[in-house]
């Protein structure tokens, strides 16, 4: 459900942007997630169609980038890509470690006309 309340906002938000810019239509939005953000594709694409319906973003297609989760451990400092139920550091076992990717969710940009 949170979905709704996010997509609901990023509509907004580029429906705010559309208007400087005098926009008659949205064509594109590039979306940038994070895997360890939480949010599916799948979700924020049905949200979207529901409650952009009736404004000028209605039909936009939605273009998703997704951004590999990333840790950094605190006591050997190499970068790893952290499993799902384990962000252990599998260098040094440490379970001090810092998510440094992997949990973005932004407009990346959009397309208008």
């Amino acid at each position: 459900m949170h979905e709704l309340a996010i997509t609901q906002s990023m509509l907004d938000l580029v429906l705010e942007q559309a208007r400087k810019f005098e926009a008659r239509e949205v064509k594109k939005i590039n979306l940038v997630i994070g895997k360890m953000s939480g949010f599916a594709e799948e979700g924020v694409q049905f949200y979207f169609d529901l409650v952009s319906k009736g404004t000028i973003a209605e039909g936009a297609a939605l273009s998703f980038k997704t951004i590999p989760a990333t840790a950094r451990c605190r006591s050997c400092s190499r970068l790893f890509e952290p499993k799902e139920l384990d962000c252990s550091c599998p260098y040094c076992q440490s379970n001090n470690v810092e998510i440094i990717a992997g949990k973005e969710l932004f407009v990346e940009s959009i397309e208008v006309e």
